[in-house]
């Protein structure tokens, strides 16, 4: 069933190093088309890495080099106005792509875009993993890809045949995404040491890269302190200027 599937996910970043076929690659992408898209804007595109050298150098600059050695495929997912700016050329007019609107209307696009295609590979037995690294080095990746302005890379994928699965993570409580009628943040202090418990305990008899964390530590030492702030001169530099 389609919610095994959904329940069963977990990153893989080992994969037996078997190629993808051409045709299925397609398959996916045709299949991860028909997603959900703000007003149609189809505001996306992926780079299909088959060159070695830019998977390798792909690899380097999203910080991710050794998953990349073993993936079947690798892709690079963008927000893509390009091509919504070459079709108001042909209606004679010119897009505003560089509104704050749009940016998170792209943005979204690619993330439902990129979900679909995830669900059709696991769909047929292949494993994937994320890997928003690739916003490490956004400048250096939108040279090495020959981005034009309005396109910039969001997040690469690498997919194949898992060498092993590893154990789904377990999630936040129901009740602490989950909100009826109003916002209930007062909920927030039982539940996070419930889900704290309930990731100490998994981390420390998962089968592999025993730890001794939890949710709440995690959290707080990744956002202690604001996160690649180069982004927005970046994202300037690509035409979105936040009007």
């Amino acid at each position: 069933m389609v919610k095994d599937l959904l329940r069963s996910h977990s990153s893989v970043r080992k994969y037996t190093g078997e190629e993808i076929p051409k045709e299925v690659v397609r398959d996916l992408i045709e299949t991860a088309q028909m997603a959900a898209t703000s007003h149609f804007i189809q505001a996306y595109s992926v780079i299909w890495v088959t060159d070695a050298d830019k998977k390798k150098k792909l690899g380097e600059l999203s910080n991710n080099e050794f998953q990349f050695k073993t993936a079947g495929a690798s892709f690079l997912f963008c927000v893509d106005f390009k091509r919504l700016e070459a079709a108001g050329k042909k209606q004679g007019v010119e897009i505003v792509a560089d509104s704050a609107e749009n940016l998170l209307a792209g943005v979204a696009d690619v993330a439902l875009f990129a979900q679909n295609f995830v669900i059709a590979a696991e769909s047929e037995g292949y494993g994937i993993c994320y890997i928003g690294g690739a916003r490490n080095n956004p400048a250096d990746i939108s040279e090495l890809f020959n981005l034009p302005e309005h396109v910039f890379p969001m997040f690469a994928m690498t997919i194949g045949k898992p060498t092993k699965r590893n154990e789904t993570k377990p999630r936040l409580p129901l009740d602490a995404v989950l909100h009826e009628n109003s916002y209930d943040e007062e909920k927030y202090d039982t539940l996070l040491d419930e889900y704290d418990a309930t990731l100490e305990e998994y981390y420390q008899h998962r089968s592999s890269n025993q730890k001794m964390s939890n949710w709440t530590k995690q959290m707080a030492d990744f956002l202690v302190e604001q996160r690649r702030p180069f982004i927005k001169d970046f994202l300037a530099s690509k035409g979105f200027t936040w009007k």
